[in-house]
């Protein structure tokens, strides 16, 4: 049996609530109790919510085994997640980052062909509020096709080499250790892999030499497949799950757990309800102790939620997404529309700021 804590029951500042609440990774948020979630076999067989400051006697009384696990996933998820440097730029934590997303390929979902100028668009990204611009040279969306390596190169190197010369944090998405390489070669500060290294073996070699912050996403199947009937017991755990392996396993390759972001892959390999449940569930995920990423931007999902809108249409809901995410403590959002994004943060960021102000007496 294994034992998940998600943290729960929200609130808005910790005056007055010494010992009753607990910070989320060191940010902006404060809980007030644990949900307890027991699971075997990937399933989830009973949930009890346990204040925070009861959470020591419920540990206590575990099996030794269980405590362990309860203790380590509880000073995972208490604990602050640290800034990276990136060359001369700090990359920061304790509040929600936007990553804008720019695609160089003819085919992606939203945006494919429409950057005449990409290195123009990433840099007005930046000027918007953008924290890290992601390039990608591949389209991942249902149904597409791989890239050569040396075509998604061809792409990507000159935008990676532009964005870095004029001072952006620069995350080179793709699967493939070659272009990785490449583009790190070329300035990018960040791999955002949505394979989690599994696509390409030799990827962890590489990065495990490199001192670079690594995204592991998670998905089922590949981008032909994946949502040809995605099937899960209990997709919250599995995922879960998944992602504590993928970090097992770059561990074991020479990465290390501060130079990863982990990216519950909202879209790949999971239907409407699957993706509904990873978004109530997010907070759970904080249990891996590594910042968490959410790309919900522009999905399908969105779409089958309003009327069948179409891609182009998908504002309103992706900023909900995003905020939702950083209601529940998401360090980085991936997103297309950069400046709406960043005005709804920064209206969330003052609500917060204020809630987080002693009162005036």
């Amino acid at each position: 049996m294994a034992i998940y804590l998600r943290p729960a029951a929200f609130v808005d500042a910790p005056f007055g609530r010494d010992g009753q609440v607990a910070r989320l990774a060191g940010g902006l948020l404060w809980f007030s109790a644990y949900e307890v979630i027991r699971a075997e076999g990937g399933r989830r067989i009973a949930e009890q919510l346990v204040p925070v400051n009861g959470i020591d006697r419920f540990v206590d009384a575990l099996s030794p085994a269980e405590a362990d696990m309860a203790r380590r996933t509880i000073a995972r998820i208490t604990a602050p997640r640290p800034p990276v440097m990136l060359g001369e730029r700090v990359l920061r934590f304790d509040q929600p980052q936007v990553m804008g997303i720019l695609n160089i390929t003819p085919d992606s979902f939203s945006d494919g062909g429409k950057n005449v100028d990409p290195v123009a668009a990433g840099v007005a990204m930046g000027e918007a509020g953008a924290a890290i611009v992601d390039v990608g040279g591949e389209s991942t969306r249902p149904g597409a096709q791989p890239v050569w390596e040396g075509d998604e190169i061809a792409r990507v190197r000159p935008v990676v080499a532009g964005l870095a010369k004029a001072g952006a944090i620069v995350s080179i998405d793709t699967r493939k250790a070659a272009v990785m390489e490449a583009s790190l070669g070329q300035g990018a500060h960040i791999v955002n892999d949505v394979s989690a290294l599994l696509w390409d073996p030799l990827s962890a070699p590489l990065l495990a030499g490199r001192d670079c912050p690594v995204v592991l996403m998670h998905h089922q199947g590949d981008p032909q497949t994946m949502q040809e009937r995605p099937t899960y017991g209990d997709v919250l755990i599995e995922v879960y799950d998944w992602l504590e392996a993928r970090i097992a396993a770059a561990e074991a390759a020479g990465i290390a757990r501060s130079r990863i972001i982990v990216d519950p892959g909202i879209g790949f390999g999971k239907s409407l309800r699957h993706n509904l449940a990873l978004l109530n569930g997010l907070a759970l995920f904080h249990g891996l102790g590594c910042p968490l990423l959410l790309g919900a931007s522009r999905k399908r999902m969105i779409g089958a939620l309003s009327n069948e809108a179409p891609v182009e249409k998908r504002l309103g809901g992706s900023v909900a997404l995003a905020l939702h995410g950083a209601g529940l403590g998401a360090q980085i959002v991936r997103v297309h529309d950069v400046a709406e994004t960043v005005q709804a943060l920064r209206v969330w960021r003052g609500m917060r700021d204020e809630a987080l102000t002693p009162p005036i007496p």
